[in-house]
């Protein structure tokens, strides 16, 4: 199955990088509400790892789509931008809500 994780990275003084990103894995593991996910694109500073807040499956197309925690950068130290490249370098990426409703 497609495990497709998606956290909204949003910060109050940079409103135009506020961005949807998106990894996808193939997984026989299906996270639930509350489970923590770590991945390598995540920075220490802010958590060691995201909640789940909402699981959608989707049986027809075979994925699973992963709500995490959203992130406020305002309340941390770096720019969103420098969050983002790292989040890109790891395997995330940006997902227009065009994109998003054709899922």
């Amino acid at each position: 199955m497609n495990i497709n994780l998606m956290i909204f990275i949003t910060a109050r003084k940079e409103q135009e990088k506020n961005r949807l990103m998106m990894k996808t894995f193939e997984s026989d593991i299906r996270p639930v509400k509350g489970d923590i996910i770590d991945d390598p694109g995540f920075d220490p500073g802010y958590h060691n790892g995201y909640e789940v807040v909402k699981v959608t499956i989707n049986y027809a197309s075979n994925e699973c789509f992963v709500s995490l925690h959203p992130l406020a950068i305002e309340i941390e130290e770096t720019r969103v931008e420098t969050y983002l490249e790292k989040l890109e370098a790891h395997g995330w990426r940006a997902v227009s809500k065009e994109e998003l409703k054709s899922m």
